[in-house]
């Protein structure tokens, strides 16, 4: 693979190749020193358009951990204030013999676009309400270092599935490695299709937390043209969870979210910090993750 745009265009075979390599990245990142040189060398720019914490400081430590040289762009004090485009930036870029780019973007397609016009490697780290695939590939990766794997497990995403990239990703992921996907949301904010898709909506928490494993997703009120819910406080009495609601849930639930998130609204803070939560290492395995799909795309 030259770029990952997608998690549809990966097979599964890619998807457990990409994971075993993340397995042994994983142990690396808990040495006392986290050194390999396997992209020693080699030049990564994260060309972040958007805001982020997590997916930016992950892929910059991912890319120094394997001995490359990272560089981070930001938009702000870019040439893209003065009018330069999406492309010229990019073949800017390029030109300095980049050989991976990680762009995240509010168009969705730009990642896409990126890839059709440039030789370096490029790395979808989110675009508009498209996809995030390196998330889903660090979902998927947490989940399955708890369960051991995927046969006969099902996954609920809750929350504001129609605006979420992390949903699309992690929806493409699953189904290919044979997971029930279920959806959980106001009608508001379910897609368009979600038959189409391969997932069942079910209509009740009750439904949703009877689940092997629950994604959270926050409400992307950066990305509604209106507020597609009456209240928050509704929205968390109706489709948040709390305590009370994992009464109906198998007691190994697992609790994911990619962050940030908004707690009291998708999650109480209690079950942010509950002991089957495991948004921290979600965090941690995007290192190993990210870490993976670079030593992919350099062959």
């Amino acid at each position: 693979m030259k770029d990952l745009i997608s998690t549809k265009d990966i097979s599964k075979d890619q998807l457990i190749s990409i994971l075993d390599t993340a397995e042994s990245f994983h142990e690396i990142n808990r040495r006392d020193i986290k050194k390999t040189p396997a992209l020693r060398g080699k030049t990564i720019v994260n060309l972040f358009f958007e805001n982020s914490t997590r997916t930016r400081t992950s892929f910059e430590i991912a890319a120094k951990r394997l001995s490359a040289d990272s560089i981070n762009f930001t938009a702000a004090s870019s040439s893209t204030q003065k009018g330069e485009t999406l492309l010229d930036t990019i073949k800017n870029i390029e030109a300095m013999q980049t050989d991976i780019l990680v762009l995240r973007h509010e168009a969705s397609g730009a990642a896409k676009l990126a890839a059709k016009h440039s030789k370096a490697s490029v790395i979808n780290a989110g675009d508009g309400i498209n996809e995030h695939p390196t998330q889903a590939l660090l979902d998927i990766f947490t989940i399955r270092r708890v369960k051991g794997g995927f046969e006969g497990l099902s996954v609920c995403i809750m929350g504001d599935i129609a605006h979420s990239r992390v949903a699309r990703s992690d929806i493409w992921a699953l189904r290919t490695l044979g997971v029930e996907v279920k959806l959980f949301a106001p009608p508001t904010l379910l897609p368009n299709d979600p038959n189409g898709l391969g997932c069942k909506v079910v209509s009740s928490k009750r439904d949703a937390v009877k689940s092997d494993v629950v994604i959270a997703l926050r409400i992307q009120r950066e990305r509604q043209g209106k507020l597609l819910i009456p209240s928050l406080r509704e929205y968390a009495r109706f489709f948040g969870l709390n305590r009370d609601d994992l009464k109906y849930a198998p007691k190994d639930l697992l609790l994911l979210h990619p962050g940030p998130v908004n707690r009291g609204v998708e999650l109480t803070s209690a079950l942010v910090d509950a002991d089957n939560s495991l948004i921290l290492d979600q965090v941690e395995n995007g290192v190993s993750v990210r870490m993976a799909v670079m030593c992919m795309l350099r062959r």
